[in-house]
Order: C-alpha cells, then sequence, then structure tokens
C-alpha cells in the first residue's frame, strides 16, 4: 500500500463479486472496512456511510484494485491468501486484534472453532472470541466465517444473510474440518 499515512481521509469504492455488491473502504494506513453484499447497491453504500461518517466513494488506486482482484477470485472459489493485506487496527481492542490475528491465520477451504481461537491466545471463553467476530470490520479478509461453533455447527454470522450467508461462503471455499487430504488432493 502507498505511504498516505498523513492523509486522514477514507474512502471506499464497490464492486462486484460472485455473492453480489461488496464494499472495500481504506485510508491512508491500510483496509478499514469491507462490506458483504446488501439487498441493493443503495444499502451497500448506506451501511458503509453509516459506519464511516465522512468517507468518500472513489475509483480504487491499483493497490487497493490489487486487494479487490484477490477478494473477487477468493469468492470465485479459488484460494487466495489475504494476510498480507494491510489492515487498520487503530480504535480496535487489543483483543480483537489478537482474535483477528488468529482468524486471518486460517486458510480457504479450512475451519476452526470458536473454542480453538480462545485456545490459541491462552483464554478459555469461546463466547469472547465469537463476540469480537460479531464486531469484525474486515470480513472475508479477516475471515471470521471460517470459525465455527463447537461441533461444526456454524454458530452466529453477523452479515446480510446471517447463516446463510455464512454457509454459502464455506462452501464456495470447499470448506471442511479436518486437515486429512482428500482423494483429489492426492491426485498428481
Amino acid at each position: 500500500m502507498r505511504d498516505h499515512s498523513s492523509d486522514p481521509r477514507a474512502f471506499y469504492t464497490l464492486f462486484d463479486t460472485s455473492i453480489g455488491l461488496c464494499g472495500l473502504a481504506w485510508n491512508g494506513r491500510g483496509v478499514i472496512g469491507f462490506q458483504l453484499p446488501e439487498g441493493d447497491a443503495s444499502a451497500t453504500r448506506g451501511r458503509i456511510a453509516g459506519r464511516f461518517p465522512g468517507i468518500v466513494e472513489t475509483p480504487p488506486p491499483p493497490d487497493i484494485q490489487d486487494i479487490i482482484t484477490d477478494v473477487v477470485a477468493l469468492l470465485q472459489g479459488e484460494a487466495r491468501d489475504l494476510t498480507s493485506v494491510p489492515l487498520d487496527m487503530d480504535g480496535l481492542t487489543d483483543f480483537d486484534r489478537r482474535v483477528y490475528e488468529v482468524a486471518r491465520g486460517i486458510p480457504p477451504g479450512r475451519v476452526v472453532t470458536y473454542g480453538e481461537i480462545a485456545s490459541r491466545l491462552g483464554i478459555d471463553n469461546a463466547r469472547a472470541v465469537g463476540q469480537a467476530l460479531g464486531r469484525n470490520p474486515f470480513a472475508v479478509i479477516v475471515p471470521c466465517h471460517r470459525v465455527v461453533a463447537a461441533n461444526g455447527r456454524l454458530g452466529g454470522f453477523s452479515a446480510n444473510g446471517g447463516a446463510t450467508t455464512k454457509r454459502r461462503l464455506l462452501a464456495i471455499e470447499g470448506a471442511r474440518r479436518d486437515e486429512s487430504p482428500t482423494l483429489f488432493d492426492l491426485i498428481p
């Protein structure tokens, strides 16, 4: 990302994906938010404007377009690594940041439980992890949809469409719980 760290303005753009019109918001320090589709473009714009007062819609610069290209590919079922996307986490609690960093490490096509993230953080509070993920401003980039409840149940999802959207994202990625190879993984 180009260094615009002294620029206090925030920008966003809308873009088409296989699941509908998404939005990406950024400032000079990194991505500040990702918006999954709402009912229509107006609703998606309204959601972004409500989250980021004063934000300006603009065409994306090349570094942001590269992120969008990867997100579009991911939402078409291509495995893309979004862990290098710079995020501006100013204003987030230390706990939320820690949860998001762990969640960012879950690769496409895999899921972990809220309890497993809690364990990785050295705490015994899966509910707190779920609450932090419910506040996730970076959905898809911080893949909260890859975190499920105990015994593989979906758990909650705060984006438009709720658990149906979560199920759809996991299906696009071909998500599975265990890490053993499938027959198709073994074919050269």
